[in-house]
């Protein structure tokens, strides 16, 4: 048993949440594209997984179980080892500047109805947008979870969700994702144990704050929209700048599998650049990128990862 561990995590927002992001109207969307999660990225996805032996987490947003095919295809998952946790049930991504009364009734909320539609209970979560604050971290400790993995201290990506959003505003088309502190950036990079008052530090949280990968001192991210569509030489040049980390979280997203032909609005299309990319080549990265993980490490679920790195963190 190798004493790195690695985690493949995936966020499984669905597009109505793209178009939030790019302020577009849901209206955009049909039925066909409004299920893609259940219907095309998770069933891609297990295969995946499958192919390689690799364990997952998925990150749930409760307000998406309200049809057949969500549930459905989640206790398949769950079926297949795959662990499931909690992303909020609103998927708000102001939701850490909520009161935490507000913060916590979310997240009980959601804890619950990922509990009755699929029979599995989470025990760790993820911010919408990556975003934490006390509230939001003290709500999810409250929960009883053992782990928390929000954050995500990649300067290249704070700097270009800025730019985007401006843009997006100039346009007169005002993005509903808002901009985490930039004191995100000075976040430990690798596995540790939060402060409950101040997420972003080192203190004796009862939770383990598990974040997305990035590379020392660039700080690239190390994330699916990354591995699925920069040059291939950067892809593997970034991965061997993390080989020493004790702990690699490597997150998705489903639209991470997916691409404009699945049935992706045009409008969407336009502003997801990433979805250009033929599904097929993103299908070939991800496999290669998944055996990658297990040649020199032990492939976890985020739980696992949490319960294994407990013990050794300082309080």
């Amino acid at each position: 048993m190798s004493s790195r561990l690695a985690s493949i995590s995936v966020d499984l927002d669905s597009l109505g949440h793209y178009c939030r992001i790019q302020g577009l109207p849901e209206s955009v969307l049909d039925e066909r594209a409004r299920e893609l999660v259940a219907t095309a990225a998770i069933p891609r996805f297990l295969e995946l997984f499958a192919s390689v032996g690799a364990p997952a987490t998925f990150f749930v947003i409760a307000s998406d179980l309200g049809g057949e095919a969500l549930p459905a295809a989640l206790k398949t998952a769950a079926g297949a080892g795959v662990e499931l946790a909690s992303h909020s049930f609103s998927h708000d991504y102001a939701l850490s500047r909520r009161p935490r009364a507000d913060i916590e009734a979310d997240l009980r909320k959601a804890h619950e109805a990922i509990v009755t539609a699929t029979g599995q209970t989470p025990v760790g979560f993820r911010a919408p947008g990556y975003t934490l604050s006390a509230a939001m971290l003290q709500a999810v400790a409250a929960l009883g979870y053992r782990y928390d993995s929000s954050t995500f201290p990649a300067a290249p990506y704070w700097t270009a969700k800025a730019a985007v959003m401006t843009a997006l505003a100039t346009l007169g088309r005002p993005s509903r994702a808002i901009l985490d502190s930039p004191r995100v950036l000075l976040a430990p990079r690798v596995a540790y144990r939060p402060s409950l008052d101040d997420p972003y530090r080192r203190g004796t949280a009862p939770l383990v704050e598990l974040p997305m990968a990035v590379s020392p001192i660039v700080r690239m991210p190390f994330i699916g929209t990354f591995a699925t569509s920069m040059p291939w030489p950067l892809v593997e040049g970034t991965f061997r700048r993390l080989r020493r980390d004790r702990h690699l979280n490597f997150e998705l997203h489903a639209i991470d599998v997916l691409d404009a032909s699945d049935g992706i609005p045009e409008v969407l299309a336009r502003q997801q650049r990433d979805v250009a990319v033929p599904v097929r080549e993103k299908l070939r990265r991800l496999k290669t990128l998944f055996t990658w993980l297990g040649d020199d490490r032990e492939r976890v679920t985020l739980a696992t990862a949490a319960a294994r790195l407990s013990e050794t963190l300082d309080g």
